[in-house]
């Protein structure tokens, strides 16, 4: 009986989240830029994508986007077209492809499933798989430069944090609120990772120290920066209508530091 009056009390929370949402699916929809999906292929999977261009003249550095345990939502596209807007190409591949027939996250949701619980359930070769497809898939875009930084939200984060042990080319990995890598795969790291964390929100910000020195003894790049009074998810709660001072502060910074780092690459 405990069990069911937790897991329900997940469902309702998950379920006020993603109502909570329809302030960005509102941005969404007024936003000028050019949106669409794609399906990107690779071995026997389709994984469908959602991709937001820039309106600029010259060719752009492209985004690979990680959504949160959430899935691909309403707050994860509207946070793909914010990036755009600062000229950048965006991919937000929907990792969830295929968990409900051949739907991902929307029909998942839908269908009253239970979004987190299919997310920890990915393999993890999947995802490497999945997301070495987008990279692969915004290396090529015409209208990119070839450069392309992964960033990830919450789940996204770690997940960040971990496909930049996997791929060489990635030029760089934002890390927003993740989890880091097994300390044996830090060595892998071809890229510098840049790290955004919350002052209240322990459970992740505690793997910092540890991780700073991990990445330092393999000689990378690991630079963490933790903002006083922000919770988990400062990125999404610091933009929703009802934001605290503190995610809200924090959410301002976090965007105006990584559009500073991206410049850069």
């Amino acid at each position: 009986m405990k069990r069911f009056i937790i897991t329900l009390a997940v469902l309702i929370f998950a379920a006020i989240g993603l109502q909570a949402q329809d302030w960005a699916k509102a941005k969404l929809e007024k936003s000028p830029r050019h949106q669409e999906w794609v399906k990107v292929i690779h071995d026997s999977r389709e994984v469908q994508c959602f991709v937001v261009y820039p309106e600029v003249k010259d060719k752009a550095t492209t985004i690979v986007m990680i959504h949160e345990i959430y899935g691909l939502t309403d707050w994860a596209c509207e946070m793909a077209d914010e990036l755009a807007a600062e000229g950048y190409i965006v991919i937000a591949p929907d990792l969830l492809s295929g968990a409900v027939t051949n739907g991902g996250t929307e029909e998942l949701i839908k269908s009253g499933g239970n979004v987190g619980k299919a997310i920890m359930a990915l393999p993890p070769e999947q995802i490497t798989a999945d997301l070495a497809a987008a990279a692969d898939y915004a290396a090529k875009i015409p209208a990119g430069n070839g450069k392309v930084v992964a960033a990830g939200f919450c789940w996204g984060g770690g997940q960040s944090f971990r496909f930049a042990t996997n791929d060489k080319n990635v030029k760089a990995a934002f890390v927003f609120y993740g989890t880091p890598p097994n300390a044996d795969d830090m060595a892998k790291i071809n890229c510098p990772v840049y790290g955004f964390y919350g002052g209240n929100d322990a459970r992740v910000t505690a793997t910092v120290p540890k991780a700073t020195e991990q990445m330092k003894a393999v000689g990378k790049t690991y630079e963490p920066v933790i903002y006083d009074g922000a919770g988990h998810g400062f990125m999404r709660a610091g933009e929703a209508p009802d934001a605290n001072d503190a995610n809200k502060k924090a959410r301002d910074a976090a965007f105006q530091r990584l559009l500073v780092v991206l410049k850069t690459i």
